[in-house]
């Protein structure tokens, strides 16, 4: 065996062994660590997913090298090592772009303890995109949780716990629904492994003698899945914990969180059930109607916010609304076109809430609206960024959402399944409500408090390029990111095509 082949495994056990050597650690050792861990695992996805567009081929990797059932699995393909390598690149940014309010709002003896949580936050995500087993996904889909509820929690405000305890609660309930669904569906196929309960599901299927319960587990699959990761209605957690948590926690949270339960929900349509049973089971519809409603409802609660981090926190159950509207149309283009959005909306997002707290930075801390006037003239790195995360989210040529919205409207025209017109419209209602929040926004950060404050403001630029190197570094390469994917958005949709190609 190639020894890139172990990469998928000494990533995950790095990060998952991390979390307990960060433990005995000081502060400024666990932040230099973390930042090791994270920059290993992003090395060895970049080349793994270098590695396997060159071989065009998939491999599993047995842990302990024990056949099923005794043992369990890993598969990589090029659409995971890929999916890896963003989520680890979006994560260091997000930490390292938040690094002065990680010191300023923990307490000094908790700041390793955040780092326990981000090192298994990490260790969480990869195994969630690289497992080929069931219940491994799902022991690690706890281990996300609880790591997020510390994320959301570790500043001990009332606001944070008030969170904390009702996504906890939502994230319970969700769970319960994940671990029903899977214990049917073992006890139906005798399974844990995916390839092995899909073979056993392409028997099974066309006799029609299990179908009720097997329905029943998909179903409370895909419902536990959609409530873990806020689809509306499900979203009341969200705004609180994404609003009131420090900012690298709202941008990892936002960003990546959500993101790894959608993909193994895609993993579950194309590797455990198989799509054509998914589209048989008219589950996807139920995803479809709430995936548009979901584009509505959160740009109409976002422009009902005065705050600036609870406007973009809702911003996000209107964007993951997208993801799920285009899981719901069914077909491979809209499977393309969710999956890119994937990346766009963790690109994009991660860099609002970073832009957003540095204009927060300059306005006494304040995240009202009527508070943020100039601000992007007293930090104008920030508000360049936010100005790039905006136009991302309206749909602006250049930027990652454009390329996101475009995808999903040739979806829509390419569906047979009468789903054409409601995609269309709610795409054009959704883009005109994110045009109203964010380039109101736009507007009013760069709304000059008085006639001197451009020449003022101004000559702070040179301190916000030296005093403040990382965050400023963060904010221009997540820039750079959101536009690379939407200049260069072609070969990226290629890669996830040929990926999904592969990855039944």
């Amino acid at each position: 065996m190639e020894f890139v082949r172990n990469f998928p495994f000494f990533s995950i056990l790095l990060s998952l062994g991390s979390g307990v050597l960060t433990s005995i650690m000081n502060k400024t050792v666990a932040r230099i660590w973390n930042k090791f861990v994270m920059l290993a695992c992003m090395i060895m996805s970049g080349i793994l997913f270098v590695y396997l567009i060159g071989t065009g081929e998939s491999f599993t990797f047995m842990m302990g090298h024990f056949p099923a059932p005794w043992g369990n699995e890993i598969r990589a393909g090029m659409l995971e090592a890929g999916m890896a390598f963003f989520f680890c690149i979006v994560m260091f940014l997000s930490i390292i772009g938040g690094q002065k309010h990680i010191d300023e709002e923990i307490e000094e003896t908790k700041i390793n303890i955040y780092y326990i949580m981000i090192n298994l936050l990490l260790s969480s995500l990869l195994a969630l995109i690289y497992t080929n087993d069931l219940f491994n996904a799902y022991v690690f889909i706890e281990i996300n949780t609880i790591a997020a509820c510390g994320l959301i929690m570790i500043r001990q405000n009332g606001r944070t716990i008030e969170a904390a305890t009702r996504y906890m609660i939502m994230s319970s309930l969700g769970s319960g629904l994940l671990l029903m669904g899977l214990s049917i569906l073992y006890d139906i196929t005798g399974h844990l492994l995916m390839s092995n309960i899909k073979e056993s599901i392409a028997v099974i299927y066309p006799q029609g003698t299990y179908n009720v319960p097997l329905i029943s587990a998909i179903g409370m699959i895909c419902v536990g899945l959609a409530i873990k990761s806020a689809l509306y209605p499900f979203h009341t957690w969200l705004p609180d914990a994404y609003g009131y948590s420090t900012v690298s926690s709202a941008a990892i949270l936002s960003s990546l969180v959500s993101k790894g339960y959608i993909f193994i929900l895609i993993k579950i349509f194309y590797r455990v059930v198989g799509n054509n049973v998914i589209v048989d089971s008219k589950i996807i519809n139920i995803f479809f109607i709430f995936g548009l409603i979901g584009m509505i409802m959160g740009s109409i609660n976002a422009i009902q916010e005065h705050d600036i981090r609870r406007m973009i926190a809702f911003s996000s159950v209107a964007q993951i609304g997208y993801i799920y509207m285009g899981l719901g149309l069914g077909t491979t283009v809209g499977m393309v076109a969710s999956i890119f959005h994937i990346l766009s909306h963790a690109s994009s997002k991660s860099l609002l809430f970073m832009a957003a707290s540095g204009l927060t930075d300059e306005s006494g801390g304040s995240k009202k609206f009527k508070d943020l006037t100039g601000s992007a003239y007293r930090n104008p790195i920030a508000g360049i960024a936010f100005s790039v995360g905006a136009c991302s989210m309206v749909g602006i040529p250049m930027f990652s959402g454009f390329i996101s919205k475009l995808l999903f409207a040739q979806a829509a025209v390419q569906n047979s399944l009468g789903k054409m017109l409601p995609t269309l419209i709610c795409l054009a209602i959704s883009t005109v409500l994110n045009a109203i929040y964010f380039m109101k926004t736009v507007i009013l950060i760069y709304t000059p408090v008085h006639p001197n404050s451009i020449k003022h403001d101004s000559a702070n630029i040179n301190n916000w390029l030296t005093g403040k190197a990382l965050y400023n570094t963060a904010l221009v390469l997540m820039v750079a990111l959101n536009i690379i994917l939407g200049c260069f958005s072609e070969p990226i949709v290629k890669w996830i095509e040929t990926g999904l190609g592969i990855f039944g």
